[in-house]
């Protein structure tokens, strides 16, 4: 059974900095490229960032890129999102997946972390 816990959110003022983490497990980290995702209030879940098994490849969403960086452990079976210049427009819950390309490939998803950022 797949499980993704998310944490690593808060409350921050704008041009800081948060990292975030997700621990995989029930198969869902083997091999597999990773990814984030936010959804912001009254917004749809959007795509942020990914990172291959070898962490090799990685690719961003243009409001992100140069800001953003993600990073996996794969003996912790863990990925992180290290976060910095964060603006207002960054607030979201930030959830992880596993992904294909730029789409989540489970349904499900786990709690998330929130991610707030004061002007």
């Amino acid at each position: 059974q797949v499980q993704l816990v998310e944490s690593g959110g808060g409350l921050v003022q704008a041009g800081g900095s948060l990292r975030l983490s997700c621990a995989a497990s029930g198969g869902a980290f083997s091999s597999a490229t990773m990814g984030w995702f936010r959804q912001a209030p009254g917004k749809e879940r959007e795509f942020v960032a990914a990172i291959s098994w070898s962490t090799v490849i990685t690719y961003y969403a243009d409001s992100v890129k140069g800001r953003f960086t993600i990073s996996r452990d794969n003996a912790k079976n863990t990925v992180y999102l290290q976060m910095k210049s964060l603006k207002p427009e960054d607030t979201a819950v930030y959830y992880c997946n596993k992904v294909q390309g730029r789409r989540p490939v489970y349904d499900y998803w786990g709690q998330g972390t929130q991610v707030t950022v004061s002007s």
